[in-house]
């Protein structure tokens, strides 16, 4: 990052950091470079861009803005949040074992799971928001602790700092999934994780139209060996795409707030409400690690879960609600709802599922910036 950014704060930084105007014309905008190769002056004589698998100017400067948003030294964009955690994974070898938050998101433990083993990778859940746990867990080839913080569906807090000093202890590395908390609310860099990883898809992209993936790191050397990657596998993204995360990221911090300030009042009245049975929202007293989320994040976030009787009044809400769409994905301006143990969970067992506590009468909510007071009506009203 430039030096003259360092005093910089979050938005400034958003929305001047390999951002515009363009010193070729001006342009307050980053223009999009759609150029699949670049002309040398000879052989290996080049200005920095050969081939846009390998380099592209409108990816280099998604990579730095973001990389100054996570407050990192380096940062790959990835055409996927999945994408970039394949590629993460490929620096390990057969006969690694990874521990992982047994609260993870679907496409996470499928990738583990139904791929990753077969390649002779172990992996063991457990739940992480117990430090002992982690502990306990490890091995002799344990080399990756991989978080989630708040994690997805349960909105469980890890203390992040106490998992990363366990696992350094023993010689592993700490992957955070950081996309439901975003850059703006919690910088798991700074808490001793390694890698941080998102998808860009969710929050940083914040208008459901993009799909991407983003990885960020402070070690030169995992940088090397992630950017070697990076191109061998392939799974980068195409310039219009992020050229779109450049546009929505300019408005994060302001989407944040709004939804988290929604999402703290939505859990609230939820909590109050008859026909509910638990809140999972780490704003909320009640939250069993609410002090730790108040010292690792800036604001609570915009996901809230909660339970009801049965899959069948599960189902019956979400028919019922008509601001929030029933829909996977999460993060962006318009509130969303669905029912993890048949949509974003459904890739992981059911006994899996209930081990972890995804439940068959939970949903969870994507908070939008909608008026929150309409919010809650819409979710009173299918309640009822």
């Amino acid at each position: 990052m430039p030096d003259k950014t360092k005093g910089w704060g979050f938005s400034t930084r958003a929305l001047h950091v390999g951002q515009g105007p363009d010193p070729a014309t001006g342009a307050v905008v980053q223009p999009i470079h759609m150029a699949t190769t670049f002309a040398q002056q000879g052989v290996g004589e080049h200005k920095g861009f050969e081939y846009s698998r390998t380099g592209n100017p409108t990816r280099n400067a998604l990579e730095e803005c973001l990389a100054a948003l996570e407050d990192a030294r380096h940062c790959l964009a990835f055409s996927s949040g999945l994408g970039a955690e394949t590629t993460l994974m490929l620096l390990l070898n057969p006969g690694d074992h990874v521990v992982y938050m047994e609260d993870v998101y679907g496409g996470t433990f499928r990738l583990f799971d139904k791929v990753l083993k077969r390649f002779g990778m172990t992996f063991t859940a457990v739940d992480a928001s117990d430090v002992d746990q982690v502990e306990s867990a490890m091995t002799d080839k344990t080399r990756m602790v991989w978080l989630e913080s708040p994690t997805n569906p349960l909105l469980r807090v890890v203390d992040i700092d106490a998992v990363s000093e366990v696992a350094h202890s023993r010689g592993a590395m700490v992957c955070v999934d950081n996309t439901f908390a975003t850059p703006y609310l919690q910088q798991p860099l700074h808490l001793g994780a390694d890698v941080v990883v998102h998808s860009s898809t969710k929050y940083i992209g914040g208008h459901s139209d993009v799909v991407g993936g983003a990885m960020m790191t402070n070690s030169d050397e995992l940088e090397k060996q992630l950017r070697f990657h990076q191109n061998a596998v392939g799974a980068v993204p195409s310039p219009f795409d992020c050229w779109l995360l450049l546009r929505g990221v300019k408005t994060l911090a302001l989407r944040v707030e709004r939804q988290s300030e929604n999402a703290l009042e939505i859990a609230s009245a939820l909590a109050r409400h008859k026909a509910v049975k638990r809140v999972f929202y780490p704003g909320l007293d009640a939250h069993p690690n609410r002090a730790i989320a108040g010292r690792q994040m800036r604001m609570f976030g915009g996901m809230v879960s909660f339970e009801v009787a049965d899959e069948a009044t599960a189902f019956r809400t979400l028919e019922r609600l008509k601001i929030f769409a029933l829909a996977e994905s999460l993060g962006a301006v318009e509130s969303l709802a669905e029912h993890p143990a048949r949509m974003t969970h459904a890739s992981i067992p059911a006994s899996e599922r209930q081990r972890a506590g995804v439940g068959d009468g939970l949903i969870r909510l994507s908070v939008g910036v909608e008026d929150v007071a309409d919010l809650i009506a819409d979710l009173e009203n299918a309640l009822s």
